[in-house]
């Protein structure tokens, strides 16, 4: 297993500088996030901490995916390692989007392997990418055992949604760009699926000082039970948000860096997740994926006991939120909008 590094990460935001679109963050009003008390019996209003939303989701293709596909596609073309047969991958996702723009973008064929039963407005906007879209078996599992005999057959680059240290070092370069406009931070906050996004992230905090807080739904909890298992395990997947943190077992990489110190592991049930997406439309009209209102889930959810989390916890045990220190410089990742507004209730 590769073991991602500081390194890889600057590699990374070296290679894609220019190729992607820098963070824009924008402050919550003070206030918004209450936060812990350290007497529990001290109702108080303390500090308030200083809470940013990182708005990638205003990034290309509606993720923070077009940057680990960038670095990956970059990658391999400077060592000269970019077959003629261009890149494949097998997803409808946000993965898939973005490996066919990077693909575009740098004049790469890529094939895209799609269930039949994959919605056609994906297959619409993966085509409008330029992308070969194949669609093939009912399941995604034939989607993707179709995928690696095409890489296998015609030499194509296999890409992965992100299990691969090149995926996971461009997604890093997020928490780069969020530092150098917020120097001091405490805490970021990331929505964890895989593990790519939150690999990179946590790789790239460590090295800064940075705290991380990796939020999974309840029912979706791939990194938080490998880390009380102390390897990847296979898990259940059922949750609102599971179309894009919905991995049966987390990625090795991800492991590592949640076995770090500084990083926290919380658990959001959906009913907090469905609240916070519709609170993030009525008051600052910004329409995420369930996915990524599941990071901002873990500082909206109802009060509960918190850990000091500057004690050391091993194993960690996953809390239902998180509540700043008072004074406390919070970033929350809201990593994508490919989400059907419909949903969203008019207010």
């Amino acid at each position: 297993m590769h073991q991602l590094t500081y390194g890889d990460i600057k590699a990374a935001a070296d290679r894609i500088s220019g190729r992607i679109r820098p963070v824009t963050l924008a402050p919550l009003d003070p206030g918004a996030i209450r936060t812990g008390h350290c007497d529990p019996l001290d109702d108080s209003p303390g500090q308030p901490c200083e809470v940013w939303l990182a708005l990638e989701f205003m990034q290309h293709t509606g993720s923070f995916k077009a940057r680990g596909a960038q670095n990956f596609i970059q990658a391999h073309r400077d060592t000269g390692a970019l077959p003629d047969a261009g890149i494949t991958i097998a997803s409808g996702g946000n993965a898939g989007l973005a490996c066919a723009w990077a693909a575009q973008r740098q004049g790469v064929r890529a094939t895209v392997f799609l269930p039949t039963t994959a919605p056609q407005v994906k297959a619409a906007k993966l085509r409008d990418y330029g992308a070969d879209v194949r669609l093939v078996g009912t399941e995604y599992a034939e989607a993707l055992a179709a995928c690696e005999e095409f890489a296998a057959s015609t030499g194509a680059l296999a890409s992965h949604a992100y299990d691969h240290p090149l995926i996971a070092a461009g997604a890093g370069t997020l928490l780069e760009e969020i530092h150098q406009q917020i120097p001091d931070l405490d805490t970021v906050v990331v929505a964890v699926g895989g593990g790519g996004l939150f690999a990179g992230i946590a790789t790239a905090a460590q090295h800064h000082g940075i705290r991380t807080v990796a939020v999974e739904p309840t029912n979706c909890r791939a990194l938080n039970a490998a880390i009380e298992a102390g390897r990847p395990v296979d898990v259940p997947v059922d949750s609102i948000a599971a179309d894009s943190l919905g991995a049966r077992r987390t990625s090795a990489m991800a492991l590592h860096a949640a076995q770090q110190d500084r990083v926290h592991s919380v658990l959001v049930p959906d009913t907090e997740i469905v609240r916070t997406r519709q609170t993030l439309w009525d008051h600052r009209r910004i329409a995420v994926e369930h996915g990524a209102a599941t990071a901002l889930a873990a500082l909206l959810a109802p009060d509960q006991h918190t850990p000091d989390p500057d004690l050391p916890t091993r194993p960690r045990t996953p809390t239902p939120s998180y509540r700043p220190a008072g004074g406390e410089k919070v970033c929350v990742v809201l990593c994508g909008a490919n989400t059907d507004t419909r949903t969203l209730m008019q207010s």
